[in-house]
């Protein structure tokens, strides 16, 4: 990041994130519909280890969930809202992460976890799309480098959903892999493929012990 972004992303006042965060926080407190999320969980501070275990198994679906997946779940059972509310998802998911800002990423130890970082970890081996490129050869081998004036990150997930500026908006970690496969003009999975899941837990166990960064801003 240039140093004017880290100083955007320092400063509460002028960081947009944080009118998703300041939102999140309103909704976590009381709900349009039903109970609201305090009246279950408490105050939101209380929930600062939530977005750092995540993805993590859920017994119930029998499969991995990330913290939006979690949010959503919680919010159409006990709120009764719809899964077409993606700004109030994005909201409180981001609000989440601002209450864990600085809790270091602990990946789920839970057996059935293993297999999806396995297929997550080919997949980021994998060469893909008309550019024949793998994301490891970008984030692994040429992370520092520049491709279009803007530096490679190492691609660690530690503040999604954060704000990008090509975007003028907040975005969950999905759509950036989505974006990153069609610059290499690849065929994106479909929006439901399961291996969106396993790109994203194996990239929380490369990014583990790294902490968490709160409105998190991106070029």
């Amino acid at each position: 990041m240039s140093p004017a972004l880290q100083r955007l992303q320092r400063d509460t006042g002028l960081n947009p994130a944080w009118l998703w965060v300041e939102q999140g926080r309103e909704l976590w407190q009381g709900a349009s519909a039903g109970p609201s999320c305090a009246s279950c969980h408490g105050p939101i501070e209380g929930m600062r280890r939530a977005a750092a275990t995540h993805p993590r198994w859920h017994v119930g679906l029998g499969r991995p969930v990330t913290l939006m997946d979690q949010v959503r779940v919680c919010s159409t059972k006990r709120q009764g809202t719809t899964d077409g509310d993606v700004q109030r998802i994005l909201s409180l998911t981001a609000a989440l992460v601002a209450a864990a800002d600085g809790v270091r990423i602990e990946p789920d130890p839970h057996p059935s976890m293993q297999p999806w970082a396995t297929q997550g970890q080919a997949l980021w081996h994998q060469r893909m799309g008309q550019l024949n490129l793998s994301c490891a050869q970008c984030h692994d081998q040429r992370a520092g480098q520049r491709l279009g004036g803007t530096r490679i990150p190492q691609g660690h997930d530690t503040g999604y959903p954060l704000y990008r500026m090509e975007w003028q908006t907040l975005g969950p970690l999905q759509r950036r892999l989505r974006g990153c496969m069609t610059g290499i003009r690849a065929e994106p999975f479909a929006p439901d493929a399961d291996e969106w899941m396993a790109l994203m837990v194996y990239m929380q166990r490369r990014s583990a012990g790294l902490p968490l960064e709160a409105g998190a801003v991106r070029p």
